[in-house]
């Protein structure tokens, strides 16, 4: 009962539940895509009115023991149409049997899921288009902040997540109907447009508290009343969730009696937990990284030819390092960010934040030090450096959403001349999610964006542009652009590009003729090192 990458939040109503978000999308999503009739609207509305009546979520009785022999029996009371959280990071700090909650759509149990960010399984993908599963793709950060809000009563509030992108206006598609092979997708239920208000002069948009029957994680020991401690990650989603279930039931590992987990040193107490069972599987590894050598450099060792991309990506990174400052708390996004803090000079200490919970992150770890437990956001096994911590998933997207993180730096599919950032979508083709990429763009004028990436695409095209066509991650977000051909600043108010550094080698005609957006060209050009 565990998710790809983010917990997932299962809404099923009826025998069938639901998973994850598809990677493909019509070319235009809903705008372009045929809608339901009014007739068979109001027919899903009335089977979901008709579901909303019923209480499906199971009656705690107090007083009675928490501890249940196995999960068959925790679970044995759960209805049809529960609301069910599920808890996690990947496989890591989830109740995990087999492969995450894929056993559940295969077997056609699953029917909706609120999530962020998809997985590698084209069954959910099927699934999706042929309208068998409703998805609601959702920022992760806003995620977990609707389910900590659901937890502390609270029913909707405003957040800078998401402004102008399809999360905002509800273009992304929640549910598909069946379509004849070769017909447009036809959209039976579309993504609901927030309200927004502005407050200081800044757009903000509601979102509702995310709610739910049953919540189902695992911790590493759980007294017989219910009080908890996780190790490491396994905290991303674990707390947060048991406090917006009617009921939570808890995977141990270790089951001891009451009075043995020190009362300063209980990660969720025990009110926030109905059930307890043992736990009968080994946690599974997802995605086990070691490092190469004892530097933990990415780099090729060994006198070993590199190749042109692993140059390029290289000096991207090597720049990169450069942005990095001394006491700065950064947040890298996967792929080429994650390379940068190997140039850094051995006198710069930064502190690296990883989204799912863990503040001063390390290098991969040896064989010997690998420990399933404390992952990365990108769900690979890391190490923590000493005054480091760990937290959960609220916790974490508040200091991102709150900008106190001093430099993010993403990856991109296209940069716009005015800083915006589009790294999450290409209709009909790429379709993943945005994790917590639109978390970490929301608040720009705290926290430095910088993007990181090839000048141009795989096939060629400029992935720095004018106006991008592609769906945006946010708009006017983007201080730095980082090249393996340059880099740019941008002037996010003025909307315009200065050209401020070439890498070896490479001349200003060179930028133009693969570049899709007018810029400057700054006095004193400086060499990209």
């Amino acid at each position: 009962m565990a998710t790809r990458r983010i917990p997932a939040l299962l809404l099923p109503s009826s025998p069938r539940n639901a998973f994850i978000t598809p990677s493909r999308f019509p070319r235009r999503l809903a705008p372009l895509a045929r809608q339901f009739t009014t007739t068979e609207l109001r027919k899903e509305q009335q089977k979901a009115n008709t579901s909303a009546k019923r209480d499906p979520a199971p009656k705690i009785v107090r007083g009675q023991s928490k501890l249940y022999k196995d999960a068959d029996a925790a679970v044995a009371d759960l209805k049809s149409g529960s609301t069910i959280l599920s808890a996690g990071f990947g496989l890591c700090g989830t109740a995990a049997r087999g492969g995450g909650l894929s056993p559940l759509v295969d077997s056609g149990q699953i029917s909706r899921l609120t999530l962020s960010f998809l997985g590698n399984n084209k069954s959910v993908e099927k699934k999706y288009l042929s309208g068998d599963i409703a998805v609601e793709l959702c920022p992760q950060g806003t995620i977990a902040e609707r389910i900590r809000a659901a937890g502390a009563g609270i029913p909707a509030f405003f957040t800078p997540t998401g402004i102008n992108t399809f999360v905002q206006t509800g273009e992304i598609p929640v549910r598909f109907g069946p379509s004849a092979k070769g017909e447009p997708l036809k959209v039976l239920e579309a993504g609901k447009a927030r309200e927004t208000r502005e407050f200081n002069g800044k757009t903000y948009s509601m979102e509702h508290a995310l709610p739910g029957d049953v919540a189902i994680l695992r911790a590493w020991k759980v007294d017989e009343e219910g009080n908890c401690q996780f190790r490491y990650t396994t905290k991303a989603f674990g707390p947060i969730m048991a406090k917006a279930a009617k009921v939570t039931i808890v995977e141990a590992e270790n089951i001891v009696p009451v009075g043995e987990i020190p009362v300063d040193q209980v990660h969720l107490q025990g009110i926030y937990v109905d059930r307890i069972v043992p736990a009968t599987v080994e946690p599974v590894i997802e995605i086990r990284k070691v490092r190469e050598s004892e530097s933990g450099s990415g780099g090729s060792g060994n006198g070993e030819k590199k190749s042109d991309a692993l140059v390029r990506r290289e000096r991207i990174a090597k720049r990169t390092s450069k942005e990095l400052k001394h006491g700065y708390y950064v947040n890298l996004g996967v792929g080429i960010p994650t390379l940068a803090p190997s140039f850094l000079d051995p006198e710069t200490k930064v502190w690296i934040q990883s989204e799912n919970g863990l503040l001063g992150m390390g290098a991969y770890p040896t064989e010997d030090e690998i420990d399933g437990d404390l992952v990365n956001a990108g769900k690979e096994t890391v190490t923590v450096i000493p005054g480091g911590s760990t937290f959960d998933s609220a916790e974490s997207f508040a200091m991102i959403r709150g900008g106190h993180v001093d430099v993010s730096v993403l990856g991109a599919l296209q940069v716009s001349a005015a800083g915006d950032l589009a790294n999450y979508m290409i209709p009909g083709k790429v379709m993943k999610g945005m994790g917590g990429a639109m978390d970490l763009v929301g608040n720009p004028d705290q926290t430095k964006i910088v993007v990181s990436t090839d000048h141009v695409a795989k096939d060629g095209s400029p992935k720095i542009v004018q106006v991008c066509d592609l769906p945006l991650t946010g708009a006017r977000v983007v201080s730095t652009i980082i090249t393996d051909l340059c880099v740019f600043e941008v002037d996010r108010k003025k909307g315009a590009l200065t050209l401020t550094e070439l890498a070896d080698g490479v001349t200003v005609e060179d930028v133009r003729s693969k570049t899709a957006a007018e810029f400057e060209v700054a006095d004193n050009v400086k060499n990209m090192e």
